[in-house]
């Protein structure tokens, strides 16, 4: 069977007002990499080809950060605040190039999976015209709550206008979609924008595509990966989950860790064989451990190299500790005063090879 090809659509014109920054929604970061990225990094994993990025206006930043991501990464401009179907048809032109699927994703819900949006992706394969992702969350109050008939997705029903049954449902609505690309146009052009706000609603495609006699479905997923981020409080519960997978996928690939909570991964972070680190360790983005090191307490400074076998000795202690390192080149390792210290100032310790 030939590759199916994919286009991502990812919508990053989030100002960020919520978050009570100047800086655009989208280039925040969660270890060490912005949420932008993250987001496009899992649907290039998924085996998207084509990426669409849709900004606001002024966000120039947020199209460099994209093509930082994928060079070849197609900008377009989404003027005004009309709707989410009104963002993705922002990026026509990258949707009439015709790819067999589509994938709708969002730069503030970076902790979408690749493997959930392959299945997203399966699901077009296999026939569907729209795949919307759901999950089942502790609280579904305030979610769109999903309509199932079978294994078939009827509707969408938003809170404010469900019946109490359709209320009790908990399969809800996640927000990122995939579409077939043979169908997409011609669904997102009969999205109208009769209701309150006069928006065009991404939602509404589940009824269209249906009306035109193709099939709608959903996946299920967990809640972590559809998780928006939206303030600050819901930028630090996100770090929070990804800590926990990074720190996970770090001990399954066989990285010893003595007190995991303690650890602070960046999402890049490289580990080789034989990795001992100990309480008390934040890694900066751009670092790899090689085989045998041993990581003490400290931060390990972003775009360090710990060579094969350096006990990277860094004590919390107010006074420098000893640092082995057989590296080419100077390694600079701030080392934290202990915490009954008042201040929390880095000291820095060289080591030369």
């Amino acid at each position: 069977m030939p590759r199916r090809s994919c286009l991502a659509i990812v919508l990053a014109a989030g100002e960020g007002t919520r978050m009570r920054s100047r800086m655009p929604k989208a280039l925040h970061s969660l270890g060490g990499t912005s949420l932008l990225a993250h987001a496009m990094n899992a649907a290039i994993a998924a085996g998207t080809m084509d990426q669409a990025i849709v900004v606001g206006p002024d966000h120039g930043a947020v199209a460099e950060e994209g093509q930082r991501v994928a060079p070849k990464a197609q900008i377009f401009e989404q003027r005004e605040r009309r709707g989410t179907a009104h963002a993705v048809l922002s990026a026509r032109k990258a949707i009439a190039k015709g790819a067999d699927d589509i994938l709708v994703i969002f730069a503030d819900t970076p902790l979408v999976r690749a493997e959930t949006l392959s299945k997203l992706r399966k699901t077009i394969a296999e026939g569907a015209a729209v795949a919307v992702l759901g999950f089942k969350p502790a609280n579904p109050h305030g979610y769109g709550r999903l309509l199932m008939r079978g294994n078939e997705l009827v509707g969408i029903r938003e809170e404010r206008d469900a019946t109490p049954d359709e209320r009790k449902i908990e399969f809800c609505n996640g927000g990122l979609m995939a579409l077939a690309g043979a169908h997409a146009l011609a669904i997102l052009d009969r999205i109208g924008n009769a209701n309150a706000k006069g928006e065009y609603y991404l939602t509404d495609a589940v009824a269209i595509a249906r009306d035109m006699g193709l099939k709608a479905v959903a996946v299920e997923t967990s809640e972590d990966d559809v998780r928006g981020i939206n303030t600050k409080a819901q930028l630090a519960e996100a770090e929070a989950v990804l800590q926990q997978r990074l720190r996970a996928a770090a001990m399954e690939a066989g990285v010893t860790m003595t007190a995991p909570d303690s650890v602070f991964l960046s999402a890049d972070t490289k580990f080789g064989k034989d990795i001992t680190i100990e309480p008390n360790v934040v890694f900066g983005p751009g670092v790899t451990i090689e085989d045998g090191a041993t990581i003490r307490s400290g931060w390990v400074r972003a775009r360090m190299w710990v060579p094969a076998r350096s006990p990277a000795t860094m004590m919390a202690s107010p006074s420098i500790a000893p640092i082995s390192a057989r590296g080419p080149s100077l390694v600079r390792i701030p080392l934290w005063l202990l915490p009954s210290r008042s201040a929390t100032v880095p000291m820095w310790a060289q080591a030369r090879s």
